[in-house]
C-alpha cells in the first residue's frame, strides 16, 4: 500500500474502498469482502445511510483500529455548529469508534463555516484525526482555507480521465490540501470502460481499464476510493502497484480531459436548488418521524 502524508502529518492510504451507493442489505458483506481482499482505508458518509452497516463489518473482521483509515462526511442537513458536533458523535456511535481518521463537509452549501467552527474544535479534542472538505471549488477552497483556524487537509472532488481537475489540483497544492477523486472512473459515463484509447493502454500492461485508471490517478498523487460490490474486482482495483505508467501514456491519458463534471455543476443555481430541496424533505421527512413517536 501506498500513503499520502496530510499537511498535519497524518498518513493515509492512497488506495480505499468507497461505499457509496453500496445497499445498506449490501454494505456489510462488502466492507467484509474489501477488509479480506486488503483495503485498510473505508470511506462512507452519513448521507449514504450504511454508516452503521460499516461499523458492524470493522467489529465483526476485528482488525485493530490503529490498522484502519475511516473517513466519513457530515451532510447537509446536519451543518451549524452544535448540530455538526452531534453528528459527528453519532458517526462515531454507527462507526463503533471513539476517534474518526478524516471527518469531511461533503458540500460547499448552507452553513458550512458553523460546521467547520465544529469540526476545527472536534480535531482540537482529538476525536477526529483529520479535517477536510468535499465538492469545493477552487473559489470556495481559497475562502475556506484562508479564512479559519485549521485549512482543511483533503478536498475530496470529481476525478476521472474525462474531469482531471488539473487546475483545481494546483489550487490544493498552493493551499496544502490533498486532492480526493469520488467517481475514479466516472461511473463509466461518457464509455470510459470502452474507451479505445484506455483500452490500447491496458493491453499493453496486461492490465484492465480500471486498473490503468487507478494507476493513473496513483501516479497524479490523487487518493482513490472504487466501488465496486464483487470480491473479485475488489481485488482488481487492489492490484495497482505492481505496474507504472510511462510519461507517454501518462500524457495520452491527459488528453482525455474534457474538463467538466460527468455529473452536474455546483456552480449550477438549479443545481443548488436540488440539494436545499433535498435537505428541506428530510427535514420534514425527520419532523414527521418525531410527530408521530410522540403520538
Amino acid at each position: 500500500m501506498q500513503y499520502v502524508t496530510l499537511s498535519n502529518g497524518v498518513k493515509m492510504p492512497q488506495l480505499g474502498y468507497g461505499v457509496y451507493q453500496v445497499s445498506k442489505d449490501e454494505c456489510e458483506r462488502c466492507v467484509l469482502d474489501a477488509l479480506e481482499v486488503g483495503y485498510r482505508h473505508i470511506d462512507t458518509a452519513q448521507s449514504y445511510f450504511n454508516e452503521e452497516e460499516v461499523g458492524n463489518a470493522i467489529a465483526k473482521f476485528g482488525i485493530p483500529r490503529e490498522e484502519l483509515f475511516i473517513t466519513t462526511k457530515v451532510w447537509v442537513e446536519h451543518y451549524g455548529y452544535e448540530e455538526t458536533k452531534k453528528s459527528v458523535l453519532e458517526s462515531m456511535r454507527k462507526l463503533k469508534t471513539n476517534y474518526i481518521d478524516l471527518m469531511l463537509l461533503h458540500q460547499p452549501f448552507g452553513d458550512y463555516y458553523a460546521a467547520w467552527r465544529a469540526l476545527e474544535d472536534l480535531y482540537a479534542e482529538g476525536k477526529l484525526r483529520a479535517i477536510g472538505v468535499s465538492n469545493f471549488y477552487p473559489d470556495r477552497l481559497v475562502d475556506i482555507c484562508s479564512f479559519t483556524r485549521v485549512k482543511p487537509m483533503v478536498n475530496q472532488v470529481e476525478t476521472h480521465p474525462h474531469n482531471q481537475q488539473i487546475e483545481a489540483q494546483k489550487r490544493m497544492e498552493k493551499y496544502g490540501v490533498q486532492i480526493e477523486a469520488w467517481a475514479p472512473f466516472g461511473e463509466g459515463r461518457g464509455g470510459l470502460f470502452t474507451d479505445q484509447t484506455i483500452a490500447g493502454i491496458a493491453k499493453k500492461y496486461n492490465k484492465t481499464v480500471a486498473q490503468v485508471i487507478l494507476r493513473w490517478e496513483l501516479q497524479r498523487g490523487i487518493v482513490v476510493i472504487p466501488k465496486s460490490v464483487h470480491k473479485d474486482r475488489m481485488a482488481q482495483n487492489f492490484d495497482v502497484f505492481g505496474f507504472s505508467l510511462s510519461d507517454e501514456d501518462m500524457q495520452t491519458m491527459a488528453s482525455l480531459d474534457k474538463n467538466q463534471s460527468s455529473f452536474f455543476s455546483h456552480y449550477d443555481p438549479d443545481m443548488v436548488e436540488w440539494f436545499v430541496k433535498m435537505v428541506e424533505e428530510r427535514k420534514q421527512n425527520k419532523d414527521h418521524k418525531k410527530e408521530k413517536k410522540n403520538w
